[in-house]
């Protein structure tokens, strides 16, 4: 599909004021369809290739957590190993010393024998200490065995473990490409009087739902954010004109959760990768009050997220094809907000960084479903 045809036709983000229809992913549009069923259908594939997007993003988490496990457990077999090995050199040098220094005469015959009965209790002394201390090389040798196999066995269900959620994650990458390939196939099958109505008709509904969600009164608070919200808000901003790509965090390109987890890493607060994650674990903030930083979900299912700038404006990664920008926060429908840094002391003063020129409208071009992140196969 031509960039000027896309351009047409992101130049909004997803917006999803309109009931989902449940047709199939791949049907072609039907050509009675009313510019709302369009749009509609358009948005149902995007919402369901970021909700693939982000269980990807879930599993590659959990896939790098894993692969870090089978490093630290790898450096603690072959610490385990070295022990077993220097236990088993000085069980060794044991069992040497006890062949050549055996003798079938007791300690007490031996005291009895001897010349001098305080020095034969000293020996005896020291071969107690030196009988303890071979028990003791025992003990280690037997412990360090037990260790090394212990660790041996959890290394390789680790591995098992890790070869499990590399083969979900193929088969969860390969979902999300189908669902982009579904986006590419629909966007291709319009003409381009088709994607301009399309980009009329959703521009309208983002300002008519924005208007009606500033007018209900629900950011009725204007509150400066903390330190670090101020530099993740800046961090954001930093990266506008940057094109979305689905499972990215940067710093060439980003989605919605990558950019957000990343902003707020660049503030010294790391928070989950994803958006669910984030809506599941950060502490959830009333939209009254909102203060720049905190975090906008949205969707039931919590599969998108923005980093809300102040005055009813988010920062965010809309879609595939599209590039971050600045847009209104019912751009897409609201499920709340939650607070990277709930403790964090609000400045005193603040001025909000200055937005580039088209920072609202944005720059959308170039489409390419198959510019998927490389994964490995362990």
């Amino acid at each position: 599909m031509s960039g000027r045809l896309l351009r047409l036709f992101c130049t909004a983000t997803v917006t999803a004021h309109v009931a989902l229809a449940p047709v199939p992913a791949a049907a072609a549009p039907d050509p009675h369809w009313s510019v709302s069923q369009l749009l509609t259908n358009l948005q149902r594939l995007y919402r369901e290739a970021e909700q693939a997007t982000e269980t990807y993003n879930a599993t590659e988490e959990k896939l790098k957590s894993q692969r870090a496990e089978v490093r630290r457990l790898d450096r603690e077999l072959t610490r385990a190993r070295s022990s077993l090995h220097d236990s088993r050199l000085a069980a060794g040098r044991l069992a040497r010393q006890q062949y050549q220094g055996s003798s079938n005469i007791s300690a007490y015959v031996r005291l009895l024998l001897a010349h001098d009965p305080q020095h034969a209790l000293e020996e005896g002394h020291v071969i107690g200490q030196l009988a303890r201390e071979r028990a003791k090389t025992v003990q280690r040798l037997t412990g360090n065995e037990r260790r090394a196999d212990a660790l041996a066995l959890a290394a390789r269900s680790a591995l098992d473990r890790q070869a499990s959620l590399a083969g979900r994650q193929r088969k969860e990458r390969d979902n999300v490409r189908a669902r982009l390939a579904d986006v590419e196939k629909m966007l291709t099958s319009l003409n381009a009087d088709q994607l301009s109505q399309l980009a009329t008709f959703e521009r309208e509904g983002i300002a008519d739902a924005q208007r009606k969600f500033m007018a209900s009164g629900a950011l009725s608070s204007a509150r400066p954010p903390t330190h670090a919200g101020d530099r993740a808000v800046r961090y954001a901003v930093d990266q506008l004109g940057k094109p979305y790509q689905w499972g990215a965090v940067g710093p060439r390109s980003y989605d919605c959760s990558g950019l957000t987890s990343q902003a707020w890493d660049h503030a010294g607060t790391r928070i989950p990768r994803t958006s669910q994650e984030q809506w599941a674990t950060l502490k959830h903030v009333p939209l009254s009050e909102l203060r720049p930083g905190d975090l906008v979900v949205y969707f039931p299912e919590a599969t998108h997220v923005a980093l809300y700038l102040g005055g009813g404006l988010v920062v965010q990664a809309p879609r595939p094809g599209a590039r971050i920008k600045v847009s209104p926060i019912a751009a897409n429908p609201v499920l709340g907000a939650v607070r990277p840094d709930p403790g964090g002391e609000p400045l005193r003063r603040y001025k909000p960084p200055k937005l580039p020129s088209g920072a609202l409208s944005g720059r959308d071009e170039g489409y390419a479903p198959a510019a998927a992140p490389a994964t490995s196969a362990t």
